[in-house]
This record gives structure tokens, sequence and C-alpha cells, in this order.
């Protein structure tokens, strides 16, 4: 029998591996032997993710929560090192499977490697070249000691045989996300405030800032604020907001008739927001990579993306930090002059299937024992 223990860490996480898993479940109907153990190391504490979450995307509950909740960015790697260090002498395995680029993620990677077990990395070889992003450290760490590369784009690859990885451990086989994605789309459901709010079709615009250079500096916030505001037109803005960014906000005295901040949304309502929107600001990743595969209009607020395919081919543009920039890309989006986007290679909603057959081959040609 060959076991893969899957690391998850955030709400995220659980919408990469979750494909993996039906993949997964697909093989063992087929006669693969082949089981997993899904961790949850509790890095993120987020009260969305109860049993309706985990039933609504058809994601298994984890067979353990780590509970690695909270602290610095060393306290919180510390605490996952010793629990899952832990769980894996209790549990061992022939692969662990980490997934993104969250401090679990690392941290898994390099207990499974000091207690000699191999590492499958998916959504390998993204860079941002911005090493104040934890997550491009997170990265970096966690391809250095990784066995076998599931990538995204034929950039990611790029990037790790420019880091001399062995293109025989390199595999493209596109992004699980957009498995998800496609998988639920024909699910997602207008939240309550749709009515509400007598939200239209591309008659409301999508916004999410979490990033601690947009969101922690007040002044940063506001001027942010204030450009989208001034040249939105008369669309209403809906900003689902973290509890800590509410409090910024109230200190800021930013009150808007047109901004609702509203408390974070379900998969399937934020993506129903998201496919019906006339755009999506953001600082987000993930919602980047969403937004270009329904078409949908975004700006990223960043100075930089580990994701550039979603603008060379997507339908996302990096408007930068600088308030002052976001009026120009405003100005496109009002004249109905935004770009279309094209189908990005391999996300296609089967990149799940690509990987567990590549993960089986593997087995079955011993690599797991070298």
């Amino acid at each position: 029998m060959y076991t893969i223990t899957i690391i998850a860490g955030a709400r995220p996480n659980f919408m990469k591996i979750a494909p993996i898993i039906h993949a997964i479940k697909d093989a063992q109907e087929r006669g693969a032997q082949l089981q997993y153990r899904l961790v949850h190391t509790g890095q993120h504490y987020d009260t969305n993710m109860s049993g309706s979450f985990f039933e609504q995307l058809q994601i298994p509950e984890p067979h353990v929560n780590l509970e690695c909740t909270g602290g610095t960015q060393a306290e919180q790697t510390a605490s996952i090192l010793v629990a899952f260090e832990k769980e894996l002498l209790k549990k061992p395995s022939d692969l662990v499977l980490v997934v993104g680029d969250v401090t679990s993620t690392m941290a898994c990677a390099l207990v499974a490697q000091k207690l000699h077990t191999k590492v499958a990395h998916v959504e390998a070889g993204i860079r941002s070249d911005d090493w104040t992003m934890p997550e491009e450290i997170n990265r970096l760490v966690t391809d250095s000691i990784t066995n076998y590369f599931f990538t995204t784009s034929e950039l990611a690859n790029a990037n790790l045989l420019k880091n001399g990885v062995d293109p025989n451990t390199i595999f493209y086989v596109g992004n699980t996300m957009i498995d998800t994605l496609l998988k639920h789309r024909p699910s997602f459901k207008p939240p309550a405030l749709w009515e509400q709010l007598g939200l239209e079709p591309q008659r409301y615009m999508v916004m999410t800032l979490h990033r601690p250079a947009n969101v922690d500096e007040e002044s940063q916030l506001k001027a942010m604020i204030d450009e989208i505001i001034t040249h939105s037109k008369d669309l209403p803005l809906i900003f689902p907001v973290h509890p800590r960014t509410a409090k910024i906000l109230e200190r800021l005295n930013i009150k808007y008739s047109r901004l609702h901040c509203v408390s974070p949304l379900s998969y399937l309502e934020f993506n129903y927001l998201v496919e019906h929107a006339k755009a999506v600001i953001t600082d987000s990743g993930g919602i980047t990579e969403e937004a270009s595969v329904m078409g949908v209009p975004c700006m990223t607020l960043r100075d930089n993306t580990e994701r550039p395919e979603t603008i060379t081919l997507g339908t996302n543009e990096l408007v930068g930090t600088n308030p002052k920039h976001i009026k120009p890309f405003m100005d496109i989006l009002f004249k109905d002059d935004w770009k279309e986007g094209k189908p990005i290679p391999m996300w296609d909603g089967k990149t799940s299937k690509r990987i567990v057959e590549v993960l089986l081959e593997l087995h079955s040609n011993g690599y797991h024992e070298d």
C-alpha cells in the first residue's frame, strides 16, 4: 500500500487539496493500492471552516488538526515543526504532499525530509522575487528540499530549472485551484447581500485587500480606497473584510455609501459575486487565477505577482501599490476596453487526475524507495 500524507494549513489549501483527494478516491475505486491521511496544521483559524464548509465543497474532514494557531512567523513555524514531527513519527508515510506557499508548506516539508520521507510540492516553482513576502521565503525553502515538483506553468518549470532542479522530477500538470473552481461553478449561489443591496450583474465591483503593505499602513489604505471610490463611477463596492482591517477602517472613519464592508463569505457565495462583477480589485494571488478563468477584469494592487500567466493570458493587470495608478485602469474598464483573456494551458479541471497518475507511476517505478 502506497501511503500519502497531505498537508493543509489555511483555507485556500483545502481548495487545492480537495480535488486531489477526489482523484485519489477515483483511483482507489479502480483498484489502486493508494491511501491518504489529511493533516490540518490549524495554521489559520477560520470561523467559516465549519462542518458545512467541508460539506459544501465535498472536502473530507481532516484526520487530525494539529492546532498550531497564532503567534509570530517563528513561533508558528516552530509549533508546526514540533507537532508535525510527532504526527509523522506516529503515522509514517511514503510521501508528504504539500501545497501552495503558507508556513505549513515549508515546515512540514522540512520535517518530512529530516525523517527521510519524500516530499511532493503542488504549485512548485512560482516566484514573485519579492523577499519581503513570507510566502516567497516559504516557496524558496520548500522547493530547495522537494523531491517531486508539480507545476502550474511553463514559467514555473523554467524557475526550477534555473535553480538546478532535475527536469525528470518536474511535472507540468496545471492548477488544482481551477479544478475546484470548474467543478463547483454550477453551484455558485448569491449571498444574502445580493438582494439586500439590490445588486445586478456587471453593476458592482468586488474588492479584497489583506496584505500588510496595503491594510496595515493606514494612510496607504485610505488613499487606495479614496482613489477606488473616486474612479468607480456610481458602482457599489463589495468588500469582504477581515475584522482586524474593519477596525482600521473604522479608526480612519472611512465611510462611503457605496462601500459595503461585509463579513467573509463562503466559497460558493464569494465566487458568485466575482463571476457577475464588473471587475475585481485585489491583492490576492488566488483570486487573480479564478477571475482570469471566469473572464472577469481583475486589478492587482501589488508591485509584483507570482502568477504572471494571469496577466499574459488572463484578465489580470498589475496596477501596483501607488494609489494614483488606479485611475488609468478604471478608465480602460469603463470604456469597455478591458483585454479579453485566453485559455491558460492545463488549467482545464484535470490537474488532480494528472497528479495522482504521476504519483502512481512514481510508486510503480519504485522512486519512493530511492
